[in-house]
């Protein structure tokens, strides 16, 4: 237990440091290559993470860890910056086109996520064929909703998915002399990655352990432990931007970052899994697919007026510890959607 602490612990700081890496970088590609890059880097700690639990193993805990990044950003996320954020201002404001096209794309990759289950049939093998094939399709959906971003007109160009970029930091000069240059921020990320790897195996080899020890199923491992700490220096940004009054931003990363976990990141995993020796698909099971659509809903319908207050935020609040409590006594491995 003290050791996948201590790794979740290490973890944080060095998802941070990536994120200011891939920052640096950016300003010197420019906008277009630079936003590119930061979308394409987000979720990279995460990704680095579920690797490696696929490769301990841990199809079903990196599976829930998925439905955890979507249930966490767009309920706890969104729910604690829109109420800390509201605490301050009473009333925020937001581009609701952009938080609407967030929530559109939300609704396509959740068909993505519900059609292996709800049309399950046959062997696993088909399972994982009709899975593949739909994760190409959805990377290729992220792929030309990133070419949107990038490219849209400046009159409807609307929040980039997933990257927390406000107009001014577009156009602020490239780092001082000072800082480091992109060869610094080259050697950084280099480094970066390095330590994530090493701390990545440390965790999930602690993960199992942890969680039996504690009596929590994968489940509830994945969808909170794993989650949650992938997640939470998105958590603490998305609470910063809230708390300065740049609700953009928040929903840039809240909506934007579930976004990339459906779009980009379950797609890469099933199409990586094979190569780690343990094949992974999008069959979830019933109550996930049920928890990640009504997230869906409610975090749309609290984003359509372009405002937000504090008390929205608790409400999505209370809906991640309702489910939160309803994951913690679901039993261990129950049956997908038949």
């Amino acid at each position: 237990m003290w050791v996948f602490l201590a790794s979740a612990l290490a973890v944080m700081p060095l998802a941070e440091l990536m994120g200011d890496a891939t920052e640096i970088l950016a300003r010197y590609l420019g906008p277009t290559a630079g936003s590119l890059l930061n979308a394409s880097l987000n979720n990279a700690p995460e990704i680095i993470i579920a690797l490696f639990a696929l490769k301990n193993g841990l199809v079903d805990v990196v599976k829930a860890s998925l439905t955890g990044s979507i249930l966490g950003n767009l309920l706890f996320g969104l729910g604690l910056a829109m109420f800390a954020g509201g605490l301050k201002h009473p009333v925020q404001n937001f581009d609701a086109k952009a938080a609407g096209m967030n929530g559109n794309l939300l609704i396509l990759a959740g068909f993505g996520l519900i059609i292996p289950a709800v049309f399950h049939a046959g062997t696993d093998a088909i399972s994982r064929e009709i899975s593949q094939e739909i994760s190409v399709v959805l990377l290729l959906l992220y792929v030309a909703s990133l070419a949107f971003v990038l490219f849209a007109p400046k009159s409807m160009e609307p929040t980039s998915l997933g990257e927390a970029k406000d107009k001014d930091q577009a156009r602020a000069e490239l780092p001082n002399p000072s800082g480091p240059g992109w060869r610094g921020a080259l050697g950084m990320l280099a480094g970066v990655t390095l330590g994530l790897a090493v701390m990545s195996e440390i965790m999930t080899d602690a993960l199992e352990p942890t969680a039996a020890k504690l009596g929590l199923t994968p489940v509830f491992a994945g969808i909170i432990l794993l989650a949650m700490v992938s997640n939470i220096p998105q958590f603490f940004n998305a609470v910063s931007f809230a708390r300065s009054n740049k609700m953009d931003l928040t929903m840039g990363v809240t909506l934007g970052a579930s976004t990339q976990v459906a779009l980009l990141v379950a797609p890469l995993l099933v199409l990586c899994s094979p190569l780690l020796g343990h094949p992974m698909d999008l069959q979830f099971t019933q109550f996930e697919i049920v928890a990640v659509a009504l997230a869906i809903v409610v975090a749309r319908n609290l984003t359509t007026d372009g405002q937000s207050n504090w008390i929205e935020g608790l409400m999505l609040l209370a809906v991640y510890v309702m489910l939160g409590f309803a994951f913690y006594v679901l039993p261990a491995a129950p049956a997908a959607v038949p």
